[in-house]
C-alpha cells in the first residue's frame, strides 16, 4: 500500500507545474522557509488553526530539554490511557512497559496518545508540569499564537503554519529527534516480550526517493483537518514546510510533492 501510494505521489510530482501563479495548493495554510528563516512561499500562514498532533513536537522538545533517558522504560498506566481517551487507537497495552526511545518512536511516527504522559512520568513531570512546560516553551521561541491546553493534541491546541515551521525547524535541529521523525519502519517490544508492534511513519513523502526528508509529522482531527510538518533538502537547500487545515488525507502529500517540484524548478 505505501509503494503504491508513493507512486501515485511521484506521478503527482511529475505533473506539478513550476509557475508559482498556477501553483494550486489544497492546504489552506502553507509557508515553507529555508534554513535561515527567510520565506520561501507562504499562503494564510497566520491564520490560528487546531493542530491536532502536531502539538507532539512540542512534547518531544520539553522530554529532551530534561534529559529523557532514552534507554529507560516507561510503563503505560491508566492515566496514560484516560489522557488519551477520545483519540485515535492504540497497541500500547495497559500494564507493559516500553523504552524510551520506542514510545518516542510510537508518538512521532504514529502519534500514540498514550505517549507524552508516560514520558513525563519518566522526567518526573505530571501532565499539568508537561503542558506548563510546552506554552512555556512556545513563548520562548517567540511563537504567541501557539496554545497548549492538552498534551495530545486531541482537542484545545492551536498555532499558525508559520510558527509550527519555525517549531519544526528546532525540533530538526536535535539530532535524536530529527533521526526519528525520518524513520520510515520501527519495530518496539515490551519489556514482558508480550507485546511487539510495527510502526510505519505517516510521513508518506518518507516512502518515496526523489527527495531527501530530514523529517517529517503528519496530524489528523476533524477540527484541524490534515496537517503535516516535513524538512526536506531541495535543489540543494534545506526547506521547511507546513502543510495545516486539508480537506483530504492526501492533500498534504501532495502539496508537498508540487511545492517541492515548484521550489527544484525555480
Amino acid at each position: 500500500m505505501m509503494a503504491v501510494r508513493a507512486a501515485l505521489l511521484t506521478v503527482a510530482l511529475l505533473a506539478a507545474t513550476a509557475r508559482a501563479d498556477s501553483l494550486q495548493l489544497e492546504s489552506p495554510s502553507v509557508v515553507v522557509l529555508d534554513s535561515s528563516g527567510d520565506v520561501l512561499f507562504e499562503r494564510d500562514a497566520d491564520r490560528v488553526r487546531p493542530i491536532a498532533s502536531l502539538t507532539k513536537i512540542f512534547v518531544a522538545l520539553v522530554l529532551r530539554k530534561h534529559k529523557l533517558d532514552l534507554d529507560g522504560w516507561s510503563e503505560i498506566t491508566d492515566e496514560d490511557a484516560k489522557v488519551a481517551d477520545g483519540g485515535a487507537g492504540t497497541r500500547l497495552l495497559r500494564g507493559e512497559t516500553f523504552r524510551n526511545v520506542d514510545l518516542l518512536h510510537a508518538m512521532l511516527l504514529v502519534s500514540d496518545n498514550r505517549v507524552p504522559t508516560a514520558l513525563a512520568r519518566s522526567v518526573k513531570l505530571s501532565p499539568r508540569e508537561l503542558l506548563d512546560e510546552m506554552n512555556a516553551l512556545a513563548a520562548k521561541l517567540g511563537l504567541a499564537a501557539t496554545k497548549f491546553e492538552d498534551v495530545t493534541g486531541i482537542t484545545g491546541n492551536r498555532s499558525t503554519a508559520r510558527e509550527l515551521a519555525i517549531a519544526m525547524q528546532e525540533v530538526l535541529r536535535d539530532p535524536v529527534l530529527a533521526r526519528i521523525m525520518r524513520t520510515r519502519y520501527a519495530r518496539i517490544t515490551s519489556k514482558s516480550e508480550a507485546v511487539t508492534i510495527d510502526y510505519k511513519s505517516t510521513v508518506l513523502p518518507l516512502w518515496n526517493k526523489q527527495f531527501k526528508i530530514r523529517g517529517g509529522k503528519t496530524g489528523t482531527t476533524e477540527s484541524a483537518g490534515h496537517c503535516m510538518l516535513i524538512g526536506a533538502q531541495i535543489d540543494d537547500r534545506a526547506v521547511t514546510m507546513a502543510f495545516i487545515g486539508g480537506d483530504s488525507p492526501n492533500s498534504r502529500f501532495l502539496d508537498f510533492a508540487r511545492m517541492a517540484h515548484w521550489l527544484d524548478n525555480r
